[in-house]
Formats: structure tokens, sequence, C-alpha cells
């Protein structure tokens, strides 16, 4: 069939070429419609149920929320992962769900389980979804700033201006609004007044409920005109509230304005933002919809917002600070060099090794081909271009050229023997047909040996599995070219051939010729050396670090700062503002935006002790310092000068990724499960203090449970019910006269604003004050609260973290020169050996280092396999056992280099590292299929074992260099490449050009000793003699 295949289109040149010139503009046309990011989409199927409950504690949230709805939910058909926060009015509780799972059919099964439970949950209590986004959905953040307007208006601009016209763009799930003060109407009673006029907060309330709606009277028909009737009763301003009819004393109404004051103030606050040190600031977050293109998105976004500063008040701007294209550029433009410079690398190599340029240019031919046509395919099934899918391309580079080297390799050797009156044509057949068995043979073997990767599952899957597959498309796409539009070209361009052989192969064959003969002669030395080196390498690998992922360079930092717990909102922003103000004085540093505590919406449910740092660098040809790490260590200078606060560093995406895999914000997590919160605390921290003291732990963090005060009210049921009073009546009176109560709101125009009623601050501030509320009892007489109730002050939780509906508290850690399992190892010996464990509690660890022996397990699996796969597939190519096993050897060979290389690079066995050691296996594969190929053709066309070897290493000695150096130079530009994503790539990288090293002097020198040794029963028995004693052959003529 190959044969066929050959012979058509090199009768059909003209229209081979043009079929080819076709899919290439086929293929550059697919490229612009692909989805550009930065990054594979890493996230699960998730839905998040968010459940606000003002008021409530966060231990009172957790029984009468978090656990019932834990309860129903818990079981849904493909839920892999339930976890839960529970903080002061607030329960988040995720659930994550299966592969695959339409995101759609989860969030219905999950409000049908809502459904259920939601007539149990307490009165006042708002439960809905999360949008439908990702953990990466983060893809725009900007402020909403302006010279002599107040944040509330800033807010309200954002709100209801800005807001609504950025959801309208396609891709955008929701915009988080965050900062600044929410508008509202304050109705503060004057509790002297209401008692004067017998009327309570109650009155007010129901006053004020009842006097904002409008209504509809059907129609009346008069005169064959028809009239709507409707009533107009709604609040339209502060002075309608102002006077609304309370009640009636002596003939004479009573209005609001009579017994309370009316003012414009804010929503009770959960968060701030700030920036530069420089006061409170608005800031918008726009979320990409899951699923969608996030460079589309964002170019609407910034559409919609250039279009939008035209009509914006005077002096008001949208300042971004974060923008993920920035990011997506750097990533793409990162394997975009590392394209460029391969593909100048291996032209280089083509011309050093041919010596012929137009044979250097056939070959180099294949890869603008093979890269365009790859992209038909990736369109077709809705790979995105990323730093993983188009980094496939980039590490496939040199391997890609391997089919055309050698069988643009062969024609030159062909053509330079050829006799006079021979059609070239002719020749090129013949030498495309040689080496089409092996191409084919190599080509399939390195595709199989990428497909187990396919089957890699979680994070590791997400990141791999599109690099594997754009190799594996690349990969068949070269192949099938090398056989159809390389021989085209090749009897265009190489009809002359080359007219002088090529002076560095001659030398390289002086060389490589006595080693292969000495190596013949003491098979048995060779091989104990070849042995000894890998046990060599063997050895260094118990010392070579182990972790799941290498951290990758996002370009911007984020700092996690946490204070004391129960710190209030304005100290915990005027500590962020000193630490800005302090980071600023950093030459480096252009600009610090941070956001503390929630949002409204509890999208990004933080306590107030909590802020996440936003720093914004200058263009690195300004920094003063030597790179990143030199400036966090800077940065950790400033911040251990401010007492009382934790911190740790991560990164926007980093951050987010490691908060949907095991719901912390750092690479590891220690997790120690128990139902008892003084327990869970005590135990924690004495896990805490281990963790420290093991080298290597930074920005060491751990999730407070206890630290928040507390003023309880704890009604005397016995006084009270002398009274008439019951305990709903003290908990209505404390939620709305201290907690505040938004009873209605006031439409104005498209916005909304709530109304707020709530005593004065004197009267709810402390203990004293509020027991000097006073309570109505049924028969109209006032008591004092502190007579029907004790008011205390005590400690207690901060928040309750469930997983799997447990309780859980999580000690986390980032590392500093430390592999996460060897870090993992010591800190499981050190808990067994000083610390017993509470009956029933129980420890776990997650973060990277659960992902780590996840893919550990996979790839104990995935590697067989393909090793397994390689070897069947040897065999039926090769009909031979013995041979099969021969080339397989080129595997632990292939091994050293790679270990060798990881171990004095001094990265750690990751993912990427692994992967690397199984393309290197693939590779090192097909140039042991060039090899033997060679010997077995040689030894049909009638030539002896030892003539058969030595002629077939010595003429496949060009080939054999020029896969493993092309590819080897292919992967250099990602080897030395420093931008964002290189991380991911180095150490494969590394461990493939180490591997090809070795593989290759393996290959060129021990397998044709291997197989003469293999070979030589065999020999024998078709010689039907013993074969004599090796001696070196007489030198032949010709070139090659």
């Amino acid at each position: 069939m190959i044969a066929h295949l050959i012979r058509f289109v090199l009768t059909q040149r003209l229209m081979v070429m043009v079929c080819a010139l076709g899919l290439s503009a086929a293929g550059a046309w697919a490229f612009l419609q692909l989805p550009i990011d930065a990054f594979p989409d890493v996230s699960s199927p998730q839905v998040v149920v968010i459940v606000k409950a003002p008021g409530m504690a966060p231990l009172e949230v957790e029984r009468r929320i978090t656990r019932l709805i834990e309860v129903e939910v818990n079981g849904i058909e493909k839920q892999t992962v339930l976890r839960s926060l529970t903080k002061y009015a607030l329960a988040s509780i995720i659930i994550d769900f299966e592969e695959g799972t339409d995101i759609y059919w989860a969030r219905q099964q999950v409000s049908e389980r809502l459904n259920q439970v939601w007539s149990s949950l307490p009165a006042g209590v708002e439960a809905g979804l999360a949008p439908i986004t990702t953990p990466l959905g983060e893809a725009y953040m900007f402020m909403v700033e302006g010279e002599g307007h107040s944040n509330i208006e800033l807010r309200g601009l954002l709100d209801w201006v800005i807001r609504p016209r950025l959801l309208s763009v396609e891709g955008v799930a929701e915009v988080n609004a965050l900062g600044g003060e929410v508008r509202s109407y304050h109705v503060i009673p004057d509790p002297d007044a209401l008692l004067a006029v017998g009327l309570n907060i109650a009155d007010l309330e129901k006053a004020l409920e009842n006097n904002n709606r409008n209504a509809g009277g059907d129609r009346v028909v008069r005169n064959n005109e028809v009239l709507l009737v409707r009533t107009v009763g709604q609040i339209e301003s502060d002075e309608d509230i102002r006077n609304i009819t309370v009640a009636t004393r002596d003939g004479q109404p009573i209005h609001i304005k009579d017994l309370a004051s009316v003012s414009i103030g804010s929503l009770t606050r959960y968060g701030g933002v700030t920036k530069n040190g420089e006061g409170e600031f608005v800031q918008g977050i726009v979320l990409n919809r899951m699923g969608a293109n996030a460079s589309k998105t964002i170019a609407g976004i910034k559409a919609v917002l250039k279009e939008m500063e035209k009509s914006l008040p005077a002096g008001v701007k949208i300042v971004p600070f974060y923008d993920r294209t920035d990011l997506v550029n750097s990533a793409i433009g990162t394997v975009k060099t590392a394209l460029l410079a391969a593909l100048v690398l291996v032209m280089i190599v083509l011309i050093v090794f041919l010596g012929y340029m137009r044979g250097a240019i056939t070959v180099t031919a294949i890869l603008p081909l093979s890269i365009l046509l790859t992209f038909i395919p990736m369109y077709l099934g809705g790979v995105s271009a990323n730093l993983m899918s188009l980094g496939g391309l980039a590490i496939a580079i040199g391997v890609l050229v391997d089919p055309a080297v050698v069988v643009v390799e062969n024609i030159q050797t062909h053509l330079a023997r050829r006799l006079k009156g021979v059609d070239p044509l002719h020749i090129v057949y013949r030498a495309v047909l040689e080496v089409a068995q092996p191409v084919v043979s190599g080509t399939l073997i390195i595709i199989v040996v990428f497909l187990p990767l396919l089957s890699l599952s979680g994070l590791e899957g997400k990141l791999f599995s599109p690099l594997a597959l754009t190799i594996t498309l690349a990969l068949a796409v070269s192949m099938v070219l090398a056989l159809t539009v390389i021989p085209v070209l090749a009897s265009f361009l190489m009809q002359g051939g080359p007219t002088k052989e090529n002076t560095l192969i001659a030398k390289l064959k002086g060389i490589h010729r006595p080693m292969v003969v000495f190596s013949l002669k003491h098979r048995k030395m060779a091989v104990l050396f070849s042995v000894l080196l890998l046990a060599g390498a063997l050895a260094l690998y118990p010392f070579i670090g182990k972790e799941f992922m290498p951290v990758l360079d996002e370009g911007m930092t984020v700092v996690i700062v946490e204070k004391l717990p129960s710190i209030s909102l304005e100290r915990s922003l005027e500590i962020d503002g000193d630490i800005q103000r302090a980071l600023m004085t950093l030459p480096e540093i252009e600009g610090v935006a941070a956001r503390m505590g929630s949002d409204e919406e509890r999208l990004d449910p933080m306590g107030l002790y909590q802020t996440d740092n936003f720093l914004l660098t200058k263009a690195r040809s300004e920094w003063t310092v030597d790179g990143p790490a030199a400036l966090e260590i800077k940065v950790r200078e400033i911040l251990d000068q401010f007492p009382g606060i934790v911190y740790a560093f991560t990164q926007p995406i980093d951050m987010r990724v490691s908060e949907m895999l095991s719901g912390v914000r750092a690479a590891l997590a220690v997790k120690l499960y128990g139902e008892d919160l003084a327990l869970l605390e005590e135990t924690s921290k004495k896990i805490e203090a281990l963790v420290a003291e093991i080298p290597g732990s930074v920005d060491l963090v751990r999730t407070p449970i206890t630290g928040q005060r507390y003023l309880e009210v704890r009604p005397r049921s016995e006084i009270m019910s002398r009274f008439g009073i019951n305990t709903e009546d003290i908990n209505r009176l404390i939620s709305t006269a201290v907690g505040g109560r938004v009873v209605t709101e006031v439409q104005e125009g498209v916005r909304r604003t709530p109304v707020l009623l709530r005593y004065p601050e004197t009267m709810r501030n402390s203990a004293e004050a509020i027991g000097n509320i006073l309570v109505e009892t049924p028969t109209g007489n006032k008591v004092l609260l502190s007579l029907l109730a004790d008011i205390v002050e005590v400690d207690g939780p901060v928040q309750v973290i469930h997983e799997g509906v447990l309780r859980q508290v999580v000690i986390q850690t980032n590392l500093e020169g430390r592999d996460i399992v060897g870090f993992v190892d010591e800190i499981r010996a050190a808990i067994d050996e000083k610390i017993t464990l509470p009956p029933g509690f129980f420890v776990a660890f997650g973060g990277q280092f659960e992902n780590q022996q996840r893919a550990a397990k996979r790839l104990a699996i995935v590697v067989p396999i393909a090793i397994t796969l390689i070897f069947l597939f040897l065999f039926t190519t090769f009909n031979s056992i013995r041979q099969a096993g021969l080339i397989i050897l080129n595997i632990p060979f292939a091994m050293i280099g790679g270990i060798v290389a990881l171990f004095f690079s001094g990265l750690y066995l990751s993912v990427p590292a692994s992967v690397g050691f199984i393309a290197l296996f693939g590779m090192a594969i097909m140039n042991g299929i060039v090899m033997v190929s060679y010997f077995n053709q040689l030894r049909e066309e009638g030539l002896g074992l030892q003539d058969a070897v030595l002629q077939g290493a010595e003429r496949r000695l060009r080939p054999v260099l020029m896969t493993a150096i092309t590819t080897g130079l292919g992967l250099i530009p990602l080897l030395l490449a420093t931008g964002p994503g290189s991380e991911l790539q180095k150490p494969l990288a590394t461990v493939v050009i180490g591997g090809l090293v070795t593989s290759t002097l393996l290959t060129l020198i021990l397998l044709p000793t291997l197989y003469a040794w293999f070979e030589a029963g065999s020999e024998s028995k078709r010689m039907g003699k013993v074969l004599p004693p090796l001696v070196p052959p007489v030198k032949t003529g010709g070139r090659s």
C-alpha cells in the first residue's frame, strides 16, 4: 500500500502541491478560529451554593443551615467532593462533580435538592448558586476612580451603570463589585419618642412595609375608551419615607419623621478595597463564563469600557490592574519564541549535516506544513491554543522533522550514487520506499507512546492531554507528509544531488567506525560498561526530589495577609494601608491593589482579617534586584516588620487552582479532621508547631477556629415567662434594633436602594447599651432587656470548615528548596512520633501532594502500558521477539541521561519530567528501529552479519545523529525560556535532551554490538557453520 502511495504522489506531483497549499491555507484559517488562553481549563465541574444569613453566628449557621444543606446534597450522582465554609452570616457549600459532567445538569440537581430543604431554613435567609464560572474565571479587574466623587457614588456607578453593560458582553458570567459603600436609606428611631407615643420599632417596620407598594385595579371603560386603574403608593425619595404615617394619636397622624431620623448611609460592609496606601477604592472583577473564549471575552470587555468612558460623569475613569490577556500573550509569546528559535536551530543542523542547501530546505518544509495542518483537527476537536497545546508543537519540533530527515537523507545518498541515464524520479521512489517502513514504524511508536497520556486524569490530565494530543496529531501529519509532499519536493529541488561528500560526516564516520569495531571485539566489556552507567544513574534516582508540578511564574504576585480574627473592618483597612505604603517604597513595585474581606454577594467569602494584595511590578529593566526570588525576599523583610500578621505568597491563577483542589491557597495542606472544635484547635496548634520546625516550610498559615469575640444575649426563660415574652420576641428585637433589618427598597429609576431600620449606634455599641433596650410586653409595658437576659462577652469560633461533612482544620504551607514528597514523609514521621491524636481524629494531606500521589499512581500504570504497547508494535513490525527486545533495551539506557540531567539540574521528578521520560522512550525506540531495519535490509541483500552491522551502522550514522540533534536542539529554546509557562516545559526538555545524549551514543555503538550478539545464533544456522572471528572488513567504495 505504501509503495502505491509513493508511486501515486510522484506521478501526480502538481496535484499534491496544490493540495498541500490548500490544506496549509485551511490550517492558517483554523488557527485564527481557535480559542486562545494562557492555560487549558483545569477546573472540574463545580457548583457553589451561597447562603446569606444576616446576623447569624458561625455555629448557628453551621447547625441550622450548613448541616441541613450538606445532608441534602450529599450523594448526588457523579459527586466527587463536598466541602463547606461557614462564617458569620454566611455559608458556602462547594460540590465538585466528575469530569465531563454537564454543568447545567449538575446545577439542576443541586437546585432540586435545595428546593427540598428550603422550607426548613430560618426566616430571612437567602440562598442561591454562584455564577457559572471556574476558579480561573477572574479575567479582568479594574478600579473605578474619580476625584470629587464619593465612594458611595462610585459604587453606585459600578453597580447600576457599568456592571449591567459588562454583563451584556458575550462570555461574561458575573461582574463582582467590591469596595466602596452600597447606598441605602437609614431610618434611625428615637427610642424616647417611640416610648412617648406607645410605639415600638416593630410598628416602624410594619409602616415601612405597608407604605411602599403600587397596585393594579384592572380597567375602566369610558366612552369606548379603556382607562387602566392603578394605585401609586411607592416610595420615591427620603421625603416620602419621612412622611409615612405610623399611627394616630388623638386624631393627629404620627409620621416617621416624628419618631426617627432618615438619612443616606450604607449597608453593613463585609470588606473593602485599598490601593497604594491611598485609601479606599471601588473595584470590579469580571468573571469569564465556563467554557467561554477568555480572549474574546476580554476583548469585548475592553470595547464596552472604552465606549462607556465617553458617557461617564466628569472625572470618573476606569483603571484596569489585572488583564488576563497579558498572561495569555506572555505565555503564547514564550511558545512562539521557542518555535521560531527551534526552526532556526533545526535548519542550521540540517544544512550542516546534509551539506546540501536544497536538501535542508526540503526537510524544513515539513515543519510549517505539519504545524498548519495540525491546527485543522485541533479546530475540529475544539482544542484551544494555549501554553500546553502549542507547547506540544514546540516540544515536537525536532521530532517532526525526523521522518523527513530519514527520507531526504536516503534520497540524497541514492542521488549521490546514481548511474547516468537513470530517471531521478525512479531513484526518489526507490529511496523513499527503502525507508518507508522504519519511518512509519518509528513514528507510530512515538504516537503509541503518547496515547496513554491521554488517559491521565485530574489537573495533570487537563494540562498534559492537550500537549500529548497535539504532539500525536502533528506526528501523524508529519509522517504522512514525509511519504507524500517531501518526495515531491525532493523530486523538484534535489534532482542534481550533492556534488561532494559532507566533510563533517566523513570525519564523524572516521571516529565512529573504530568505536563500533572496538565494541564488537569487546562486546562483554561494552555491555558491562553500559550496565554500570545504568546502575550509577539508578543510584542517583533516590536523591532526586519529587513534586507534582513546578510553580508557574504568572508575572504577578499575590501576598495573602491575615490578621487577628476579631479585627474590625476599620483597623483591618488601616493595617492594609500601612503595608501598602511600605511596599510602595520598593523601586520594583508600581502599585498594590488589595481587597479585604468579602463583597456583599459573598462570591469570595474571606473574613475581615484576610487581605489579598496584588503586587503590580514595573518592567524588569527597571528592577534593582535580580529576579522575582530576590524581590520576594525584600517584600518579606518589609512584612516581617508588622507584628500580629501572617502572610503567604501566591499568584492569581495558582491561588484559585489551589483553592479548587483542596480549599486552601498553598502548595501543601495538612488536614486535621475531628468533631470537637476545642480539640481541633488544640491539636492543630501542635501540628502547626511541628510543621514550622521542618526545613523548607514557608508561608505557614493555620486556618483559625477561635478568636472571635461575642456578645451573647442569653434569655432567662423563667423571668420572660412572667412577662409573657418568648425567645422569638427577643431574637427579632436584637436582629432589627442591633443588627439592622432591610425592611423595603426604594426604586429610583433602574436603581434599587434598600431601607435599613436600626437603632442609633449609641444604643447598640456595648453590652450596657444593649441591656438598656426596652422590650414591650403583651400588655404594653416596657421592660429592660438586661432584666430578661444575661449579656456576656465570650470567645467563639471564627469559622467552621467541613470536608465530606466532617469538621476540619487546615495547616497550609508553601515549600522552599524542598520536594513535597520528602517534606510530607517528615511531617508524617513527626506526627506519629510526637502527637497522640484524640479518638476519632485523623490527618490527611492535600494540595499538590494529593495530586502528586494520584499522578504517580496513574503513571505507574501508564508507563508499563506504553512500554508494553511499544514491545507489541515492535514484535509486529519485526516478527521477532529477539529484535523487539533488543530495541526495547534502548529505554533503560535512554533513562541514564534523563536521570543524570534531572539530578545535576536540581529539578524534581514531576509530572512534566515523567512525560519527558515517556517521550524519550519513543524517540529512543525510533532510532533503534531505523538502525535495526537497515541491518535486516542489508542482510536480506546478501551481506553477512558482520558486514551488515558495520556498513549499516556507518550508513545510518547521519540520520541517527540528525534526528537526535534536531530533536535535542529543538528543545533547547524551551530549556532556556524564562517566560510564563516555561517552568512546565523545562523539566520535560531537560529529561529528553539528557536522555537523547546517552540513547544516541548507545544506539550508535552498543546497539550494533548487541545486534551482532543477539543475531549470531541465527546467522550460524543460516550459514550452516560457526562464524569466523571478527575482522575489520575491507573498506567499500561509494559515498553516503
